[in-house]
This record gives C-alpha cells, structure tokens and sequence, in this order.
C-alpha cells in the first residue's frame, strides 16, 4: 500500500540500531575483554547500552510515576490513575489520591497531542496533585487504532474536549498547555453556545498558537512555505503490519522526532556523547539528569494524518481560531459566546515555540467577556517548556494559576456528586 514502505523502512531502521546497541553492550561486557588494558571495550559497551535504550524508549509509552502525594495531614497516600471516560482516540483519566478527602478545586489539564505523550505533563500534574483534583486528557498512539475506528481530525479533537467537560461538570477549571490551546478555547465557545449550564468556571491558556500570526517562529515559517501537497507527501506515511492500527494514515512520531532532534542536533549530539562517557566510567545511573530527560523526550507517538493535517492547514495557516471562524460539525463556533468563563493566558518571553503575542491573542476575540475575567502573565526569561513544567512553572506560574482558579470559582461541591455522564 501506499506510504506503508516507507514506514516500516523506519521502524525497520530503529530495530536495527536497538539491535545493534545491545549487541554491542554485549560484546563489551565479555569478563574476557576486560583482561584487555585498553579502555576500547568499555566504551563499546557504554556505546551499545546508551545506544540500545535510546532507540527502546522511541516505541515504549512512559509510566507516569506518579505513586504518592503527601495530603494536609502530613501523610503520604497512594495516587492511582483511573479512566473515567474511554474513547478510541483519547481516555480522560483522573489521579485518584486515595483516603484523602475530595480537594474543591477540579482541573482538567488538556495535554498536548504533538507527537509526545501526555506524560510530558508529568510534573506540571505531580505540583497540582496536592491542591487539586487532576483530570488529564491522554491521547492514543495512532498506530495502535484500528482503522475500523475511523477518522480524527480537529474537529473530533474539539468534541471530545466538550463531551470531558461535560462530564466532568461545571465547576471544573481547565489548563490547556501549548497546541491544544485553540482547541480548547474553541471547545469551550462550542459550550457556551450549545450547553451554557455545563461550561467550566475558567479557562487558563499556557503557551499556545491561538494566533499563529501574531508572532513568527521557525514553527509558523514552516507552515508558509510548505503546501498541503508538499506536506502531505513528505510527512504523511500508513502504519506497518506491526501495530494494530495497520493501514491507517498517520504523521509517524519517529519523523516527528527527527523534525526536533534537528532542531537542536549540536545539543543533542553532545549530551548523547558526553553520556556515553559517564557510563563508561561508571557515572551514570538508570534514573540520572539524561536519562529522566530523554526516556520521556524519545518516546513518540503517531498522529492521524487528519489531525495532522487539518491542525496545520486550519489552525495555522488558515488561522480559522484566529480569524473567529472555525466550524465543527458544520455549525460556526463563535468565541464571543465566551461570556461566563474566567479566561488567562500565560506566556513565555523567550518562547521560541508560541512566542509572546501567539497566546495572548485569544483575549481579544474575547469581545462578550467582561475585562474582570480576563488576565494574562508573561514570564521573563522563561522558554516553551518552563511555562509549564519547569522553575518557572513551579515558582511563578503555578501560584499565579492557583489565585486565578480561587478567584473564579463557585462554591463547589466535594466529591464526586456533580460528575455527569454522556
């Protein structure tokens, strides 16, 4: 079948260098070359182990790691991962804290769906974990869909954001972080307009192209210079006969990969040889600095190609959010029927992703909502990733979304009492 080659020529290509790291480690770890006075063979087994996990953890979905929080009291309790919604493309899971009292603040944190999983968000869930009931979207591996399963695109993406919200009720306080970000704001003008009683208390916006013009980054130069066509072509491939998603159109998440891994090639190269060198010499750990970063940064998942393709043809260069003009379903999505929803945006000043202007836009198609709902923060010196996961996050950033949700919530209601179903 078309483009299903080329897919299983890469996979085919990440075997064999798994394959060949752990030969290698093998072959360097014999007691019999270690008789050798020659530190040769201690860096082919370094080589080969480094080698080995790196191309392992591109196929391997990381486990959230999140097992205790410590509660009010003191105590530490077990954190378990629930699905409370399943849907072929994406599940609503919730961290259940167990034998502690529901919290009142209920959020939902929309993950992006840009190649990684939503464990990227692991520390910006594990520093909500003890204010916060946690609601996070995780999305599927299109690989793993069966085309039976049909299409996904952005409008389905939409719709599975309103159904969560409606499920989750009325007091929930949303967070999308970075691509979601247009989505999530759309979804939440699709509830205002279709189901008023179920929209969320506020919407808080990390890092996000509502307007992708307002700012030009190597992400949005990309989409102007390259057609439909093009794109298509180049990026667009059929999953192998490995997965059960087999036949099924996807942007792979191993071309995703290399896309970012080029981005940044020098910083890379160097952090892969330098680690090469500490595990040589005994240095490196299972859980060290690298190998915390990378075991989440190399685990990739597929794309349909519909998503794909529609988020870059209508989200960027068509700017259909920002232009207040994007349809689901056939029916216009009006962002002006935001009249209730407390709205934030949150921004990185050295943002080489969403730079400072992509996100804030959102408020001004906020035309019906009053100027007491709606707030914005800039992060000086903070870069794509630290709005939401690193010490700006944590010292800044997460206080700040903290007083925003407070300062616009009801008075809800603990427990489980107001969960509605679909």
């Amino acid at each position: 079948m078309k483009y299903m080659a080329t897919y299983d020529l890469m996979e085919t290509a990440r075997t064999t260098n798994q394959w060949l790291g752990a030969t290698a480690q093998a072959i360097g770890s014999y007691p019999a070359v270690s008789m050798v006075p020659n530190p040769f063979f201690r860096l082919v087994a370094a080589w080969g182990e480094v080698t080995e996990r790196t191309f392992a953890r591109m196929v391997a979905k990381p486990d959230w790691n999140i097992n205790t929080v410590v509660a009010g009291d003191g105590r530490d309790h077990i954190v378990s991962v629930e699905k409370v919604v399943q849907r072929h493309f994406g599940d609503l899971i919730h961290f259940q804290v167990h034998g502690r009292p529901p919290k009142p603040r209920r959020v939902l944190l929309v993950a992006p769906m840009s190649g990684h999983y939503a464990t990227l968000l692991r520390s910006t869930v594990a520093s909500l974990l003890p204010d916060c009931e946690v609601f996070v979207t995780d999305w599927h591996n299109a690989r793993d869909i069966p085309v039976s399963a049909g299409k996904f695109d952005v409008e389905d993406y939409t719709l599975y954001l309103v159904d969560f919200m409606k499920f989750l009720g009325p007091e929930t306080h949303v967070i999308a972080v970075c691509q979601p970000a247009p989505l999530t704001l759309a979804a939440t003008a699709y509830l205002a307009a279709e189901d008023p009683d179920a929209q969320p208390r506020s919407l808080t916006l990390i890092g996000g192209p509502i307007d992708p013009d307002a700012a030009k980054t190597d992400v949005t130069d990309f989409g102007r210079r390259v057609t439909m066509g093009q794109l298509e072509q180049v990026a667009i491939q059929r999953v192998g006969f490995k997965y059960a998603g087999v036949g099924r159109l996807v942007y792979p998440g191993l071309l995703q990969l290399a896309s970012f891994m080029s981005m940044n090639g020098d910083r890379h190269s160097r952090a892969f040889s330098e680690q090469v060198l500490r595990a040589a010499k005994g240095e490196a750990s299972d859980h060290d600095k690298h190998n915390r970063f990378y075991d989440e940064y190399l685990a990739v998942m597929d794309m349909t190609a519909e998503f794909y393709l529609s988020t870059v043809e209508r989200v960027f260069k068509r700017r259909e959010i920002a232009r207040n003009v994007f349809k689901v379903a056939g029916r216009q999505v009006d962002i002006a029927a935001i009249t209730d929803v407390a709205v934030k945006t949150v921004e990185g000043a050295n943002d080489d992703i969403s730079a400072p202007g992509q996100c804030i836009a959102a408020l001004d198609l906020l035309t019906a909502l009053p100027e007491s709902k709606k707030a914005s923060h800039l992060e000086p010196g903070a870069g794509h990733y630290g709005i939401f996961a690193g010490k700006s996050w944590r010292n800044n950033i997460r206080p700040l979304v903290l007083d925003f949700i407070d300062a616009n919530s009801g008075t809800p209601q603990p427990g489980r009492a107001h969960l509605r179903t679909v």
